[in-house]
C-alpha cells in the first residue's frame, strides 16, 4: 500500500489538531482538578471546626442568674386593685372548627 503526499499531509493535520485537543482536554483535567482539590480541603477543614465545636465543652456563664425570691411582690398602695371581670372585659368565645372530613383538600 503506498501513501501518496497529500494523504500524507492530511494526516499529519490530523495527528496534529489530535494532538492540540489532547493538550486542551489535559489542561482542563488539571484545572478541575485544582478546583477539587481546594473544595475538599475547605470542606475538610469545616468539618474539622464542626467537630471541635461538637467535642468542646459548653463554657460557662459569665454572670450568674438572680436568686430565687418565694415571697411576692411589694404592692403600691395607690395603684388601683384589679376587680372581677365584667361581661364587658370577657373575651369574645370563638365558634369550634367543623369537624375532619379527612379529605386532605379540606384539611
Amino acid at each position: 500500500m503506498e501513501i501518496w503526499p497529500n494523504e500524507v499531509c492530511d494526516i499529519a493535520d490530523a495527528l496534529g489538531y489530535l494532538q492540540h485537543y489532547l493538550q486542551e482536554l489535559t489542561e482542563h483535567q488539571n484545572t478541575l482538578e485544582h478546583v477539587i482539590n481546594n473544595t475538599l480541603a475547605g470542606l475538610t477543614a469545616q468539618i474539622q471546626q464542626l467537630a471541635q465545636l461538637m467535642t468542646a465543652p459548653a463554657p460557662a456563664p459569665t454572670v450568674a442568674p438572680p436568686p430565687l425570691t418565694t415571697s411576692p411582690p411589694p404592692v403600691n398602695p395607690s395603684s388601683p386593685v384589679p376587680s372581677a371581670p365584667t361581661k364587658q372585659q370577657t373575651r369574645p368565645k370563638l365558634p369550634s372548627p367543623p369537624d375532619f372530613s379527612g379529605e386532605q383538600t379540606s384539611g
